[in-house]
This record gives structure tokens, sequence and C-alpha cells, in this order.
């Protein structure tokens, strides 16, 4: 009981970290990169964080499923999940289109 109480902490404090590193890297370089494209980077950008930090997470799931943890039920259950593959599409469309509208339109 106490193992799966750890591994969930764990697991959590991984989530936690993705979101702060999303949360920094839109702050810091959002409105630099978006800029750079003559996108104003305004409004809701806690739609650009939850994106970003879902995607940073993705990319993270993948490599430690595929690579390093192939058999950690944790990332096995990610990897098959629909749900975490349609939010995958949702992130991807929430960082792509600023750059087909041209701003910001959250």
């Amino acid at each position: 009981m106490m193992k799966v109480f750890i591994k969930d902490v764990g697991r959590s404090i991984e989530l936690f970290f993705f979101v702060a590193i999303g949360l920094y890297l839109v702050y810091n370089f959002g409105e630099r990169f978006y800029g750079t494209y003559g996108i104003t980077f305004t409004g809701n950008i806690w739609v650009n964080w939850f994106g970003l930090s879902y995607f940073l997470f993705v990319l993270y799931a993948l490599l430690m499923g595929l690579v390093f943890f192939k058999n950690v039920k944790f990332y096995n259950d990610f990897l098959t999940s629909k749900m975490s593959w349609a939010l995958l599409g949702v992130s991807i469309f929430i960082l792509v289109i600023p750059f087909i509208k041209g701003e910001n339109p959250f």
C-alpha cells in the first residue's frame, strides 16, 4: 500500500514539474517566440500554458514509456489511452492555431 502511495506521489511531482516548466516557458519565452512571427501574445495565455505543458509531458511520457521504463504500468496505460492522445491533439491545436489565425485567439 505504501509503495503505491509513493509511486503516486512521484507521478504527481512529475506532472507538477511539467506544469511549472510550461508556465516558465510561456511567461518568459512565449511572447518573444510568437512575436517573431508577428503574433501578439495577449489574452488568456493560460490556454497556451496548458497546451505547452501537456505537450512536453507527452514527449516525456513517450521517452520514458518507450525507451527507459517499458514495463511501468503508468506509462503503458497513458500511452494506450485514447483520451491522452485526444488531449495531445488539442494541445497541438492550441500551440499551432495562433500561426494559422495570425493572433492568439484565446
